[in-house]
């Protein structure tokens, strides 16, 4: 039988030196009832202290029968085992496919018995390149992944995916099973038998709704409605699915599906003793703790305050009681969002709510809205938190895909492609149906040990770190950068559609490749004057003076005297409680 090591190498080569790119990572949901255009979005934040910002891209192949494909452990770099390769795999941009597929991922680990010993499987990130590979709408995703993990085992921590296409937005949340000796006997009480694989559970987002996943499963009871189709016929979907329920998966009224053993097994590991109509995924695989509520479900509390009327009266969840009323899987925004938009919910430090991290001594005499890890602490026999916001400074590489089915699918996909903190990056436009990826985002362009000139990570963390230290003036100049081009983005891509919808085959890719790469240079030429100015203006604590347009000089030609402004108040009296005995003047 042939192999394909290679093409398994190449496919995860970049995130293998990357380490556990799901240490903490962010999803929006947004169904195109919900959004301006009509369009279904996506956002995913991938945050990592070890992984490096960049765009990865699979082209559309063909393989002879008998090809096998390596799985490789995306967070490890561990080759796992070989499964037989599809006869055609389709594009792959970063987490778009050619069809306009899109899936991004968080992860919320769950009861450790499902996990922590080590067991043969597929990972949460093969789960997400191989489907995106195989599959061309929402539907086919969630049958594709949970075949896979149903073949073949699962091996990760317990995930949340998000999954859109240019009609539907799904959000499937997955664990894997494991038996204990004591699970084992109460299992054979209830004549259960272990097998390999995944529970999990797949609810489509209700049209004209949001919803948002941040490192904890949100999905609590769910309508259990399959089991009333047990008598109709199935509808030739592969026998090994694990649910007796995935027959009706492509049935338009389904909005719920579910394994077959989400419920026994839970029995069975003693975890569910209920009726099933009381089931809750999340309480029963992935039980609320307090940092579940305030370091994840507090950064989807962040965007739904942003987005309707009336959520602060979730916010008391959101800071960790557990007897407050819980955060709804989605919400009814009060307006239509549009992509701009997205990007900017992309952009929370909890402004505006008791959590908002620029206001306390921690943000430092500027306000700076980011805490070094790690982040919790204990003094004087107290326990503490730093907040853990949607925008953080480990981000290797955040996207807002937009999915538009009134477009040809390789034009009517676009992944909003961003390096480094998404609250001062830049979201380029990818259409997915490119086929060379911009030098700037170009796997193998440095690492996270290897600094490039023409990396758009190395550039962006070098203006980012920079910004942390004299962030509330700052932040504004970076702003007016990234507002700048985004909008101009925004009208770009507007004006552009038109021209490529008017194209085909080999002169639409050249069309696609020549615009998503201008868009990514003029980036890179903006964010590198950018990086120059700020040098210049901010050098040494101070900030020079600009008068129409260019810094100040004195009527000798010499830099006129610079800003000095003072700490903040705060700030102030925290140097006078510590140390106003030695530095008051007598």
């Amino acid at each position: 039988m042939k192999l394909n090591r290679i093409l398994a190498a190449a496919f995860f080569g970049a995130a293998l030196l990357a380490g556990s790119v799901a240490d903490a990572c962010t999803n929006f949901l947004f169904t195109k009832g919900a959004t301006k255009d009509g369009s279904t979005m996506i956002t995913y934040a991938a945050d990592s202290h070890t992984l490096y910002g960049e765009l990865y891209y699979r082209k559309a192949a063909d393989y002879p029968a008998g090809t096998m494909f390596m799985l490789v452990d995306w967070d490890s770099g561990r080759q796992l085992f070989e499964i037989p390769q599809v006869a055609h795999t389709y594009s792959v941009v970063g987490n778009i496919n050619e069809y306009q597929l899109a899936i991004g991922e968080t992860t919320y680990g769950g009861r450790e018995e499902c996990w922590k010993e080590p067991v043969k499987g597929i990972d949460y990130g093969s789960l997400i390149y191989v489907t995106l590979q195989r599959a061309k709408n929402a539907r086919e995703a969630i049958w594709w992944m949970t075949k896979l993990v149903a073949d073949y085992g699962y091996c990760s921590e317990g995930e949340s995916f998000s999954i859109a296409d240019p009609d539907e937005v799904w959000i499937l949340e997955l664990i894997g099973k494991r038996s204990t000796p004591v699970q084992a006997d109460l299992a054979k009480k209830l004549k259960y038998k272990y097998t390999d694989g995944a529970v999990w559970v797949a609810r489509r987002i209700p049209d004209g709704y949001v919803s948002g996943h941040a490192n904890q499963a949100r999905i609590t009871r769910f309508p259990q409605e399959g089991k009333r189709f047990s008598k109709a016929k199935g509808k030739g979907l592969h026998s090994t699915i694990s649910s007796a329920h995935m027959s009706y998966l492509y049935e338009p009224e389904v909005e719920c599906i579910y394994s077959a053993e989400v419920v026994t097994y839970a029995r069975a590991c003693g975890w569910f003793d209920g009726k099933d109509e009381d089931f809750s995924f999340a309480d029963t695989y992935a039980p609320l703790t307090f940092s579940a509520m305030r370091g994840c479900d507090a950064r989807v509390y962040a965007m739904f305050r942003r987005v309707a009327s009336g959520m602060e009266r979730y916010e008391k969840y959101a800071m960790g009681d557990a007897t407050a009323e819980r955060l709804p899987l989605w919400i009814k925004p009060d307006h239509k969002i549009d992509v701009l938009e997205a990007m900017a919910l992309m952009r929370d430090h909890y402004e505006g709510t008791s959590m908002d991290m620029s206001k306390d001594l921690g943000a430092g005499p500027f306000n700076c809205p980011y805490r070094w890890r790690p982040m919790g602490f204990e003094l004087d026999g107290h326990t503490y938190v730093h907040e853990r916001a949607t925008s953080t400074q480990q981000t290797g590489f955040s996207f807002v895909a937009q999915c538009r089915g009134w477009l040809p699918s390789k034009i009517g996909g676009i992944l909003w492609f961003g390096v480094d903190d998404t609250y001062s990056t830049v979201y380029c436009p990818m259409y997915c149906g490119i086929t060379e990826i911009p030098l700037c985002f170009r796997e193998g362009n440095g690492d996270m040990v290897t600094y490039s000139e023409t990396s758009a990570f190395w550039l962006f963390n070098r203006v980012s770190n920079f910004l942390y230290s004299r962030y509330s003036d700052m932040i504004k100049d970076v702003q007016g950068v990234q507002n700048s081009l985004e909008k101009h983005y925004a009208e770009a891509v507007h004006k552009f559609d038109k021209r490529a919808a008017q194209n085909e085959g080999e002169a639409l890719e050249r069309l696609l490749n020549d615009f998503s790469n201008r868009q990514a240079e003029e980036m890179m030429l903006e964010w590198n004057n950018l990086d120059r100015y700020l040098l210049v203006k901010y050098m040494d604590g101070n900030i020079k003076k600009e008068k129409n347009g260019s810094f100040e000089r004195t009527a000798t030609g010499q830099a006129a005297f610079p800003l000095q402004p003072h700490y903040r108040e705060a700030w102030q009296r925290m140097i006078v409680n510590d140390h106003g005995d030695v530095i008051r003047e007598k």
